[in-house]
């Protein structure tokens, strides 16, 4: 086969009709598998001749391009060149001309990376909180075995997270989802976590610094700063998207036949020894970097660090860098018994619900509606990752107002100077950890309490005034999408009427593999009784052939009708066949078509089953036959009906698809 992809993309996407053709590719051990917008717009023939592709295939509603063993390359080429995403995933940005903006880039790829996790983010939100209630309140000893397998429940997707999102990560990537799925649980793997603990300490870099890191292990000589990678997000996001640059050099260069087990081992062999010497440290030390800024800031004004550290605490832990805070904070419960920076942002979660209580009042979008509910009720419990990233984020503006809300609130805590006494639970039970075990001081429990009521109120206010109309751009453009195809014809229902007289039966029972499978389109055949073809429906002829054996129609609401006289017809080469109507001409319901020969073509060896078939049967909800027996010309024999609503959905899913 020919090693130059780039030419057989080129060529496999001119032949399937062009990029515009297509409204989603994706490939499976040996084939591509085009969904195309217009399947007769391939060129089968030229196809199957290209070097490198072994035949095609039309099945399941797809194109099917078997090209072998190399398809992974060849996959990757075709979406290079026809700036494509596979698999019906979110475009990937390819081009010089993409005028899209880094931080847009950045939102959509930190966004789609959460999506298909935000239930379970969700649930184990609300069950930790839930659980963390019944402790609270005396209902559930936290030594009990009920609090213990609950507590594992709602916290499990927390501490693997990074499993969870190697997995989504390497979607992104176009990266093999298991190979990130094992990058993720080497980095909670137990024994590295287990590093962090270890008596036996090697040395330390940065001492005395705010990135003093102890060294626990080697690698071949090479020193490891050992970290807890466990519910953590950069570093895992960052080690997905070397692998990904790492696989695709090794699927260029690992023979064929050893690519399935070699190129695996080759990824996986040089991705995690640097993840874990290079990549998780320095994405630590990011974090460590911000707590010790906002110490020194919180030592020129306790109220400026408050309004920074609400504003930024969402972005940091978007990115998983709060965790540089939180190292701080336990430094500080050390030595000091107390610690001021971390409290400073433990109320910006109802600003976020606040934002997210308003959009579910304002939102049309019911998916979006029923996403903010759940998200709402596991913020209350102060686990806003799914409110982040499955409402407010992807909308941006959204985003900032909450943040603008955080800010109001750290600076109130830091206004009543407000500390933490102990490490902080979540949301409203994160008030406790401000009580002053040697002596309860009423106005900094009053502040906190203060500034999670202002962040909510702030948060809601914002958007309500402000927010609206970032809140449905998306579903409102896709209503606009499916109000156009709603005016396309193609999705209007119809009724067709028999053209002939005579019995009809499912197409499955036709003696013809094309018709019977559905290949062609759903529909009916009819056993004619008489020799003359009528129009099903008013609409024009959009062919018509010499062999008069066959027509095709275009119904004035969109139905492609394609009517075949009689199977294998076209080698009588016209005989017995007169063609009444010339492509182009505009018809009506029971004009005449055909005039056919029915004895003469019995007596040639050719049946006259005549398949009524709406070749563009996927453009409709469904298409039912609602005649059954015997038919006369102008009795109802099909029902098209128009798209659903989650099929118009999918419409505009798959046209999304394309760059």
């Amino acid at each position: 086969m020919a090693k130059n992809y780039e030419a057989l993309a080129k060529t496999i996407l001119q032949d399937v009709g062009g990029r515009d053709n297509v409204n989603s590719v994706a490939h499976c051990t040996t084939r591509l598998r085009f969904k195309l917008k217009n399947i007769k717009k391939a060129n089968d023939d030229d196809l199957k001749d290209t070097d490198g592709v072994v035949t095609v295939v039309k099945a399941a509603g797809q194109y099917q391009v078997v090209i072998g063993n190399e398809v992974a390359d060849v996959y990757e080429a075709v979406l290079k060149e026809g700036k494509l995403a596979g698999g019906g995933e979110v475009p990937d940005d390819y081009g010089e001309d993409d005028d899209t903006r880094f931080i847009d880039k950045a939102i959509a790829l930190i966004s789609g990376i959460f999506q298909d996790i935000l239930g379970p983010l969700s649930a184990g939100g609300i069950i930790k909180g839930l659980v963390v209630m019944c402790a609270a309140f005396g209902w559930l000893s936290t030594t009990s075995g009920a609090y213990q397998i609950l507590y594992a429940i709602g916290d499990s997707i927390f501490y693997f997270l990074p499993i969870f999102l190697g997995v989504t990560t390497a979607r992104r990537f176009r990266m093999n989802q298991f190979i990130g799925l094992a990058i993720g649980a080497v980095l909670t793997y137990p024994s590295i976590v287990a590093f962090t603990t270890s008596k036996t300490v090697l040395g330390a870099l940065f001492k005395g610094t705010a990135f003093a890191s102890e060294i626990h292990t080697s690698f071949f000589g090479i020193p490891v700063v050992t970290m807890n990678y466990t519910s953590t997000v950069l570093p895992v996001i960052a080690a997905v998207w070397f692998g990904s640059v790492i696989e695709h050099w090794a699927n260029r260069w690992v023979p064929t036949v050893i690519k399935t087990f070699i190129v695996p081992v080759v990824t996986m062999v040089i991705t995690l020894p640097v993840t874990l010497i290079v990549i998780g440290p320095i994405t630590t030390w990011v974090g460590d970097a911000i707590g010790a800024t906002m110490s020194a800031v919180y030592g020129f004004s306790p109220i400026f660090a408050g309004i920074v550290m609400g504003a930024v605490w969402q972005v940091l832990v978007i990115f998983g860098v709060h965790w540089g805070i939180v190292a701080v904070t336990t430094a500080d419960l050390a030595t000091l018994g107390y610690d001021p920076i971390l409290g400073l942002t433990c109320m910006v979660c109802y600003a976020q619900i606040g934002v997210v209580l308003a959009i579910i009042r304002q939102t049309k979008d019911q998916n979006l509606k029923k996403n903010a509910i759940g998200a709402f009720f596991s913020g209350l419990f102060g686990v806003t990752e799914p409110s982040i990233y499955g409402v407010t984020l992807p909308r941006k503006v959204p985003f900032i107002l909450s943040c603008i809300g955080g800010a109001v609130s750290g600076g109130i805590i830091g206004a009543f100077g407000s500390r933490l006494y102990m490490l902080p639970s979540m949301g409203i039970f994160a008030i406790p950890a401000y009580a002053n075990p040697k002596g309860m001081d009423t106005m900094q429990m009053i502040g906190v309490v203060v500034a999670g009521v202002i962040a909510f109120i702030v948060g809601f206010a914002l958007q309500i005034l402000f927010g609206k109309k970032y809140v449905d751009q998306e579903y409102n453009e896709k209503q606009a999408k499916k109000a156009e195809l709603v005016d396309q014809e193609v999705v209007k229902g119809t009724k067709l009427v028999s053209p002939l007289d005579g019995t009809v039966m499912p197409l499955a029972e036709v003696k013809d593999e094309v018709f019977s499978s559905g290949a062609m389109g759903q529909g009916v055949a009819v056993e004619p009784t008489n020799g003359l073809l009528r129009a099903p429906a008013d609409g024009k002829m959009v062919m018509t052939f010499a062999t008069g054996h066959a027509v095709g129609m275009k119904s004035n609401d969109g139905a492609e009708i394609l009517i075949h006289i009689g199977m294998d017809t076209v080698n009588l080469q016209g005989k017995g066949f007169e063609t009444l109507v010339q492509k182009g001409q505009e018809v009506k319901a029971g004009d005449p078509l055909v005039k056919f020969d029915i004895d003469a073509i019995k007596e040639a060896g050719y049946t006259v089953t005549t398949p009524i078939v709406i070749t563009n049967s996927k453009e409709y909800g469904q298409v039912r036959q609602v005649a059954f027996g015997e038919v006369k010309t102008g009795d109802k024999i099909l029902d098209l009906e128009p798209l659903e609503e989650d099929q118009l959905d999918q419409d505009v899913a798959a046209q999304a698809q394309l760059s």
